[in-house]
């Protein structure tokens, strides 16, 4: 586009107007805008609502839902950002007679990064392990385009997507176009199509647009610079297929985000003085170091979360599997901790919930029925930390207790049997106490005793019995690559 401004009359842009209102009219198929409270998607947002605003009222029929993509561990300040926002869409949709809602869609709670990280001991994501992206972004925007699917038969997503995003990005947009048609095919949703309104704008003409141009839902386009100041110029989209940037290095991605080395925008943020998100930064940071190769083993429990123990290539080194219960339930009273500190130092209206308490709820689930966990550590840290009692699920089975745990020690101690196999076969029966059908049962035991519950030393040693090598035989492989195999079982 040129740069001689983008006020409405620009030729280009009153073009792209006219190819809004085109195609908005040309059939009955709803229209999902993604909008992450980024540049790009306000810029794409804004288009379409000024160019169809422009109609005559009875030809604005159409349902258009802005959806927006909240992960449940987006950066605070700009989570409340979104927030502010979509309440002002929706609000100033319904005083100027706008066909607007708005949507915003989370990742179900046993898909959640909490859930998965604390809960089910996942290791912080990573770039050969990026578990987080399809999880909390991919899934719930497609799972909302699908349920319109399935009520309309075919979409129209409007995303604020451009060519000069990336080579990547500009390939996937070419390959999926549909000759003689501004709309392209979705690259994984079926009877899905995209229209890109700023495919062709440059980052400059974005924020010229922005700034020439007011919001018609009523923010000021300025804070939008004042948020990418001193931060990376990429945001986090709406993220609907992995050809899609998730962030990472941008200031609108996650604050947990452990993918690259350091958080320089929420560095920038505390630097330009929202020092009360210094601990957030510090949770952070102490997830990154679980990935340092040298202290991998740290953290994570040799074996992985399906019981089994596997080695890297043709050595005796043990391949790291899930995070240690007790690592977990540090990670959990620490994040309870911080909660507490950035509720009481936030400024007036932040207040972030870092953790959800469905989330909780889930996680005491896992920790009880899948990680051994007798002592029914989650709602103790709940009370001791912030002070309050969930409504907490009553166990119907037999519940056994902290010093159930500690006599169970002591006798396999003293018969040398591993602890965690009677556990395993405890809970395994108590999961199935009052069944009148119980012919499951039995296989499940059969399942336990063929998991692996010999001491990481004994296994070790075997091992090097197995590949012909003694104590100091050489590593064939770099610690770099530990993290390869890991698929989250």
């Amino acid at each position: 586009m040129s740069d001689n401004g983008l006020d409405g009359k620009n030729t280009r842009l009153a073009r792209i107007y006219d190819d809004v209102r085109e195609i908005y009219l040309s059939d009955s198929r709803p229209w999902v805008v993604g909008y992450s409270g980024g540049k790009d998607s306000t810029t794409a947002l804004q288009i379409i609502w000024t160019a169809l605003e422009a109609l005559p009222p009875e030809k604005r029929s159409k349902q258009i839902y802005v959806i927006s993509s909240d992960t449940l561990v987006e950066t605070p300040v700009v989570s409340r950002y979104i927030d502010v926002s979509l309440e002002r869409i929706a609000k100033a949709a319904i005083e100027r007679n706008m066909p607007i809602v708005t949507h915003k869609v989370v990742p179900e709670v046993g898909r959640s990064f909490w859930v998965n990280l604390i809960g089910r001991g996942y290791p912080a994501p990573s770039r050969r392990f990026r578990w987080c992206t399809e999880r909390l972004k991919i899934e719930p925007a497609n799972d909302f385009i699908k349920s319109r699917v399935a009520e309309f038969g075919e979409v129209v997503m409007v995303l604020g997507v451009r060519s000069q995003e990336s080579a990547t990005r500009a390939q996937v947009m070419s390959l999926h176009k549909i000759e003689g048609s501004r709309l392209s095919r979705h690259s994984s949703l079926l009877n899905a199509f995209v229209y890109a309104p700023i495919s062709d704008f440059s980052t400059d003409e974005v924020w010229t647009y922005l700034l020439q141009n007011q919001s018609p839902w009523g923010n000021d386009n300025r804070d939008l610079v004042a948020m990418y100041r001193n931060a990376a110029s990429g945001e986090c989209p709406l993220v609907v297929d992995t050809t899609t940037p998730s962030c990472g290095n941008s200031r609108f991605g996650c604050w947990v985000c452990t993918v690259v080395e350091r958080d320089k925008a929420m560095e920038a943020m505390i630097d330009s003085g929202e020092e009360w998100l210094t601990p957030l930064l510090e949770y952070r940071d102490m997830l990154s170091e679980t990935q340092i190769p040298e202290r991998k083993q740290e953290f994570r429990d040799f074996r992985r979360r399906t019981g089994q123990v596997s080695f890297i290539g043709k050595t005796d080194r043990v391949m790291p599997g899930p995070y240690t219960m007790d690592f977990c339930r540090k990670l959990l009273s620490k994040l309870l901790h911080i909660q507490n500190e950035v509720r009481r130092d936030a400024p007036i209206g932040e207040a972030p919930v870092l953790i959800q308490e469905a989330e909780l709820h889930e996680i005491r689930r896992l920790w009880r029925t899948e990680r051994g966990d007798w002592p029914d550590t989650v709602p103790r840290l709940v009370r001791e930390i912030l002070g309050r009692e969930l409504d907490w699920v009553a166990e119907d089975a037999i519940a056994f207790t902290a010093d159930d745990g500690e006599l169970l020690d002591a006798v396999c101690a003293e018969n040398d049997v591993p602890t965690e196999l009677v556990i395993k076969l405890l809970d395994i029966e108590r999961a199935s106490h009052g069944l009148k059908r119980r012919h499951a049962v039995h296989t499940r035991i059969e399942e336990a005793f063929k998991l692996e519950w010999r001491d990481l030393d004994v296994l070790v040693e075997a091992r090097r019995r197995e590949i012909g090598v003694g104590p100091d035989g050489e590593v064939l492989i770099s610690d770099n690559d530990l993290e390869l195999p890991f698929d989250g079982e």
